[in-house]
């Protein structure tokens, strides 16, 4: 097996158990009614250890995680799904602990439980991680994506197991790490059979420009947590001491630390209203666009604009809390726009 890659069990989910998450814990979550396919076979579940690097930060090894979920069937070759986890504000919240972790729950019940196995990492500075975390740091998310990839190879392998197709899928960030993944997939020539998201940022500063811009009256409570957890990311994998401070009001400084270090039990403490969270400045859209974490959103926060080979579908709502329908649109909008499909 590859040099660093452990495994190590985290029990066995049977058919009963994967039902009762889709007739019971996610419509209770998600606060809505599918009639999903019953699971038909139990799962067994591994926690993967990985080496990893940080391409932002000179490719600082590091050490990583994610889940690995094999079917129960006594068959040797599956179809894969890759699955990447939406924004979560729990440090275990992620695959590799899936009690505490209901969209994983999903993902394994609907998946694993018709027979793919399904892999997730956390991410890096999520899970076992001893890193701060990535968020929304696009070359990190594909690298933690692809080594597992690998590294979920290689353990299947060791067990004389196989996966023929791959495919990917994420909702809110992990619809962006979807796409971000796909990138780096395409471009190292490994196929991918599909890729689906769901309420996908394929661009972060459309989606943060509008919040500052354009406010709607059906944007979400929380996201002034999205400036919060980018700004301090990115002053620390890209490098730039005092970015966060920058961004956010003093008084709000030391909560919204609390929050990105996972150490703020009172959400409450985070202002609804922008205003009051983010600095007078970045209102003018023009400050934003120069300022540095605004151009560090537009450079280094996007994952569409490749031409894309493989079959994609972005899924978007029409009254989605974050993601707009134009931001929903924008991946087919672009690929459309070069020529893509005429």
């Amino acid at each position: 097996m590859s040099s660093g890659v452990t495994y190590a069990p985290l029990g066995r989910w049977d058919v009963s158990k994967l039902n009762h998450v889709l007739t019971v814990d996610a419509p209770k979550f998600f606060d809505i009614s599918v009639t999903y396919t019953k699971a038909r076979n139990a799962v067994r579940l591994y926690r993967i250890t990985y080496p990893s690097v940080i391409p932002e930060r000179g490719n600082k090894p590091v050490v990583a995680t994610g889940l690995l979920a094999i079917p129960d069937t006594g068959d040797t070759r599956f179809q894969m799904l890759s699955y990447q986890h939406g924004t979560v504000y729990g440090k275990e919240q992620v695959p590799s602990v899936p009690e505490q972790s209901p969209e994983t729950q999903l993902a394994l019940a609907q998946f694993a439980g018709q027979g793919y196995i399904v892999i997730g990492a956390d991410y890096f500075g999520m899970g076992s991680s001893r890193e701060p975390e990535g968020y929304m740091v696009k070359a990190s998310h594909q690298q933690a994506g692809y080594d597992m990839l690998m590294a979920s190879r290689a353990v299947l392998e060791h067990m004389k197991l196989s996966a023929i197709r791959l495919f990917l899928g994420g909702w809110s960030q992990g619809g962006f790490v979807t796409m971000a993944f796909l990138e780096k997939l395409e471009a190292a020539g490994v196929p991918v059979a599909a890729a689906a998201t769901a309420s996908a940022p394929v661009d972060a500063f459309v989606a943060l420009s509008g919040f500052l811009d354009f406010p709607r009256k059906n944007d979400a409570t929380w996201v002034s947590t999205l400036f919060i957890l980018t700004a301090f990311a990115f002053e620390n994998y890209y490098g730039v001491p005092g970015l966060a401070r920058s961004v956010i009001n003093d008084a709000y400084y030391d909560v919204s630390r609390k929050l990105y270090e996972r150490q703020l039990t009172d959400p409450t403490q985070i202002p609804v209203d922008l205003h009051k969270l983010i600095r007078a400045e970045y209102f003018d859209p023009q400050y934003f666009a120069g300022s540095e974490y605004g151009r560090l959103v537009t450079e280094k926060t996007h994952a569409y604009r490749w031409i894309i080979r493989s079959l994609v579908r972005n899924y978007y709502g029409e009254s989605d809390e974050v993601i707009t329908p134009g931001l929903g649109r924008l991946a087919m909008t672009y690929q459309h726009a070069i020529g893509s499909g005429n």
